[in-house]
């Protein structure tokens, strides 16, 4: 889900090591040196140099002296920690100014850890010894944690597959819009937004299915009814608010109905609410009928939504699905296929899967399982999709 992985240290070498110093003696210097102990070296005279070349290629480390012409160390360091890919680089200055109010300096732009000039090479092999050492734990905290949330994810996505594939179908439906409107307008973080999408109908789990039909489809409901589907947002945003890492993606759903009341100052949820917003609006027009054309005019003419929002869906058209419906045995079922009809026991009482599932791991061994206990029915009416649509299910 990151934005861009950190380059991994390959083997054959300690780690990716810029070093950024106007004197060239010392830029050779310690570049001989490094490369010496099989670290990989880059090495620039300017801190504008340095911060392009960062930017396509992420160190593990620099090296960074403060005087310089055009910029100076501090506003090098303050420059890597203003942009989101470079900030959790760590800089070590090398300066001639050994000063305490210059090393505070330092420490406050960003850097951490001052080595004054002139240097003993020992001395900056350890301290870069240590610092990389510390990237590498960071670093494969941040991956363990990116790996949880993956699987928390996937795991409640599953969840809402299982449970309902009409909930698992309109999510994938606003996943595609949210999608849609986010490519055109160059969004950072746009996995936030689309993760929020995917979710946005998980508290809908609690409602009774013909509630939340009648809901989305825009037939008329008791109070008591309409209670319950306004109150799924909150139902989603509680539980997502247990997941490290989700606030933000949480924050976004409680809001979808009504992004015009959000009372936090964090453009990023109050931007994801309102694109909830419109994306739930459309699919609900499409859901119960309406025209792709004529839904997206009479959302225009209405006044309520983001006009960039609504030129990013101008060319939009949903996703056409590619496939063909068969009879198969229970055991020739596999990942990616939807299921046509309901599958029952084998004598008709219990409901296994419901019509519309996509069929995943988790479902096939539910499958299997019921067969060997309570018997299914030997052939199941599916769609069969092709190889774009499989490779597409797969993704989300």
């Amino acid at each position: 889900m990151s934005l861009r992985s950190p380059q991994s240290t390959s083997a054959g070498n300690q780690g990716n090591i810029m070093i950024v110093d106007d004197n060239p003696a010392n830029l050779k210097l310690l570049d001989d040196m490094l490369r010496q102990q099989d670290y990989e070296v880059r090495s620039f005279p300017l801190g504008r140099l340095a911060l392009a070349a960062a930017e396509q290629e992420l160190p593990d480390l620099i090296l960074l002296d403060v005087n310089m012409p055009e910029m100076n160390g501090y506003e090098v360091c303050e420059q890597l920690k203003s942009r989101a890919p470079l900030s959790a680089i760590p800089v070590i200055f090398i300066s001639a100014l050994n000063a305490t109010e210059d090393k505070i300096k330092g420490f406050r732009s960003g850097g951490v850890d001052y080595v004054s000039k002139p240097f003993q090479f020992e001395e900056v092999h350890a301290r870069v010894k240590t610092q990389l050492k510390l990237r590498l734990a960071q670093r494969a905290e941040h991956d363990l944690l990116e790996k949880t949330l993956a699987g928390a994810v996937d795991t409640l996505w599953e969840l809402v597959q299982i449970s309902s594939p009409v909930l698992a179908s309109r999510s994938r439906a606003i996943q595609d819009i949210v999608g849609w409107i986010t490519k055109p307008m160059e969004i950072v973080n746009s996995w936030q937004y689309e993760l929020a999408a995917r979710l946005c109908l998980f508290g809908c789990l609690s409602l009774p299915e013909e509630v939340f039909e009648k809901a989305y489809g825009g037939q008329d409901l008791s109070l008591e009814e309409d209670q319950m589907f306004h109150a799924h947002p909150e139902s989603a945003a509680r539980l997502l608010l247990n997941i490290p890492r989700l606030g933000i993606v949480a924050e976004m759903i409680r809001w979808q109905q009504n992004p015009e009341e959000e009372p936090s100052t964090t453009e990023l949820i109050r931007h994801g609410a309102h694109m909830l917003h419109l994306a739930l609006h459309l699919d609900r027009m499409l859901y119960r009928g309406v025209a792709l054309r004529s839904a997206l005019d009479q959302i225009k003419l209405s006044g309520r939504f983001d006009d960039r929002m609504l030129v990013a869906l101008d060319s939009y058209h949903p996703p056409k699905m590619e496939f063909e419906v068969r009879r198969l045995p229970i055991r020739d079922l596999r990942i990616a296929m939807a299921l046509e009809e309901d599958v029952l026991s084998k004598d008709g009482k219990l409901l296994i899967l419901r019509k519309g599932t996509v069929l995943t791991r988790t479902c096939i061994e539910r499958l299997g399982n019921f067969a060997k206990l309570r018997g299914v029915q030997e052939m199941a009416c599916v769609r069969v999709p092709g190889l774009e649509e499989v490779e597409k299910i797969g993704k989300d």
